[in-house]
């Protein structure tokens, strides 16, 4: 069977032209056959995988430059968005705070500065102890990961550059933050051991991301400084599509390992502070399952014969998962999505219809009560500070910022303790959740978001929004800058899509690997259920999504076209036969196959983006967008793909490459960034929707 993919004649499909000036850089053509299975096709862009080739660095620069400067003069300028979205990222603004030991943190960024910084309250003064500018004064630096130690006098910070998610952490005094000891590099993971003398870190540089080794995992003292040739290895998975982690749990003397891919592992126990044979607890080839411990209790939440989840519970002196008993049961009607230890209490988060509700139970396995918020929101999370006896509680909504509550954990009475001021007006706003049918007959949840007053007249500006994949549930969240587009008159919607969490394992599993196609099935009933509802018409219809959801956007225009007038691909994986060969996609195997295997190729080839695209038909037009750093998702996905199209004889509708060389995975960015590539997104968006 031969496939060339620019060379396959279809029938031409109208669809209006929006810029007929539209001439971008234009990529060579560089022909390479491929031959998968006695699948025979021609990649012409394959020399834009590498990054570094002049050619393809060239080629990549004007095509950015190009897209900004033909978005910024062809598409109106939308009255007040700039300032809209500025006022919101670029602002005195603070996360709510966090408890360790008593002591209170949190985040702050004041107007004008780049990255947020980490400070301490003590004695009602509050303290800066963390800068990122301090170390990098261009403001290209954005912490990720805090770690701290048992009395939190010490946290490790790690710091990665443009996004790469390659980490160098610090280790700070968190009374008067000066930095203790030396900077440790190339990490991915750090965890402390319980003398606080050693620490177990993962190991991940640009090379070990380049030649997709797995990532390993050392015993290291801190008095050794930088020296790594004393470091013990402790583990590693045999595979980069795997993943190792191990550390020393708080409630016990028991060190803990993992070992699996995303969706089963081995779990393995040993005596802390020895490096003996760790003794096998759980082990499964189709499960996954953790542990929790308290109160001399090894709890395991897993999905073993339950696809919404289930506790079992042993003691620690028998702590394999034969020996476990179980404590709550899978309910078939919600998923259990995790579980949160207290002293006196076991606090269950299950969601039902993609909201989340608490129930409290104690450690018989009685039920207590319900946890009720004190107003109607979704159940963000819910943790636990051992010192004060505190549960926090965060609420969220569509229409508002996070709040934080407290609850003592004596009488569980809610208490108001933060949110954030923002500057956006949602009094305005409405959503409501809708329930469509799928290809198949499943129904599917969708929100909908919208302006108070909206009329179903079939030419509502709409914006579609899906991921689809990883178990990640689509949950209520704060619109932040999407206020601006339903402020003026769009309507956004979320669609709850099969491959995500929102109804269990099942429901992941029914969207992934030889059922990937569910998803797109599931994306494109939403569009026609938002216009046969008459929300809006083919004219006036979005998508947009990112990372696992660029796949997703970019199959569903391939397939039906027809649907939309403008599409964002953001960080996108669409070459799908060669995915797995760059970076540390190895890691997604589990979700989407390996196109080297003939039953996985079977049914990649028919979805992937880049090798569906046919001459004959000119596409809505697109955004694609890539991270020249991100190590995710290479972004040579978005150029191959944008560079097809662009040379496809049949486009006319523009089709705009964008690539950010200062962030990575949507990640690294700074104010500055943010603000320009929001404005940037949401100018095309408007522009192509006729909103102003």
């Amino acid at each position: 069977m031969r496939y060339f993919i620019h060379s396959l004649f279809l029938v031409l499909i109208s669809v209006n032209i929006t810029m007929a000036q539209f001439n971008p850089p234009k990529a060579e053509k560089i022909p390479t056959e491929q031959v998968l299975h006695n699948f025979h096709f021609i990649d012409d862009y394959q020399y834009l995988e590498d990054k570094n080739n002049p050619k393809t660095l060239e080629w990549s620069k004007k095509s950015h430059q190009y897209t900004v400067d033909f978005v910024k003069s062809n598409y109106p300028k939308v009255a007040n968005l700039h300032e809209e979205i500025k006022q919101y990222l670029d602002r005195d603004s603070r996360s709510a705070p966090f408890f360790r030991e008593g002591r209170e943190f949190f985040w702050q960024k004041k107007q004008g500065e780049q990255q947020s910084k980490l400070y301490t309250v003590i004695k009602g003064k509050e303290i800066l102890i963390f800068d990122p500018l301090k170390f990098d004064p261009t403001g290209k630096s954005s912490p990720s990961g805090t770690t701290f130690n048992k009395d939190a006098s010490l946290c490790a910070i790690g710091l990665q550059y443009k996004g790469n998610e390659i980490y160098t952490y610090r280790i700070i005094n968190t009374k008067n933050g000066k930095v203790v000891g030396e900077p440790l590099e190339n990490i991915y993971d750090f965890n402390w051991t319980k003398d606080e003398k050693s620490v177990y870190i993962t190991i991940r540089s640009q090379e070990i991301i380049e030649q997709q080794k797995p990532l390993p995992t050392y015993l290291h003292k801190l008095s050794d400084g930088k020296d790594h040739s004393k470091d013990i290895f402790v583990g590693a998975p045999n595979d980069a599509k795997d993943f190792f982690s191990i550390y020393d749990d708080k409630e016990s003397d028991l060190t803990i390992l993992s070992n699996g891919d995303f969706y089963t592992n081995t779990l393995k126990v040993r005596k802390q502070g020895t490096l003996d044979e760790p003794q096998v607890v759980f082990s499964s080839d189709k499960f996954r399952a953790d542990i929790q411990i308290k109160n001399n209790l090894m709890f395991y939440y897993t999905n073993e014969n339950a696809s919404n989840f289930k506790v079992l519970v042993t003691t620690l002196d028998k702590p394999k998962y034969s020996d476990a008993k179980v404590f709550i049961a899978e309910r078939p009607d919600a998923f259990l999505k995790g579980i949160e230890l207290t002293d006196k209490y076991i606090i269950l988060l299950h969601q039902k219809d993609v909201m989340t509700y608490a129930s409290i139970y104690d450690y018989s396995g009685k039920f207590i009560q319900d946890l009720t918020p004190p107003e109607f929101a979704d159940i963000a999370g819910i943790g636990y500070d051992d010192f004060s006896k505190t549960l926090y509680a965060s609420l969220i909504s569509f229409a508002f910022p996070a709040k934080l509550y407290k609850l003592s954990e004596n009488d569980l009475k809610w208490e108001f303790v933060y949110q954030d001021n923002v500057p956006i007006d949602t009094k305005n706003i409405e959503s409501k959740q809708v329930f469509y049918t799928s290809k198949d007959g499943t129904k599917i949840p969708m929100f909908i978001i919208y302006k108070k007053g909206l009329e179903l007249n079939g030419n509502n500006p709409v914006v579609l929004y899906g991921y689809g994949g990883f178990n990640v549930s689509m949950t209520p969240n704060f619109i932040g800058t999407t206020a601006g587009f339903i402020n003026r008159g769009g309507v956004y919607a979320i669609a709850n899509l099969r491959g995500g969490n929102e109804y269990g394992e099942s429901w992941h599993h029914a969207g992934m690997l030889d059922k990937k196609q569910n998803v797109f099935d599931d994306f494109i009933a939403a569009a026609e259920y938002l216009i046969s509802e008459k929300y809006t018409n083919p004219s006036k219809l979005a998508i947009r999504g990112g990372s696992n959801g660029g796949l997703l956007t970019g199959a569903v225009v391939m397939q039906r076209p027809d649907l939309f007038k403008a599409v964002i691909v953001a960080v996108p994986l669409l070459d799908m036969l060669r995915y797995h060969k760059f970076l540390i996609a190895r890691y997604w195997i589990p979700e989407y196959g390996n196109a080297e295997i003939k039953e996985n190729f079977d049914y990649i080839w028919k979805y992937s983006p880049y090798h569906n695209i046919k001459n004959g038909y000119n596409y809505p037009s697109m955004m694609i967008k890539a991270g020249e750093n991100d190590s995710r998702v290479d972004p040579l996905h978005a150029k191959k793909f944008a560079a097809a199209l662009q040379n496809l004889p049949s486009q006319k509708n523009p089709i705009l490459l964008f690539v950010d060389f200062d962030s990575g995975h949507g990640s690294g960015q700074s104010t500055d960034q943010m603000v320009a590539n929001i404005e940037l997104e949401w100018q095309y968006l408007m522009g192509e929707l006729g909103v102003k």
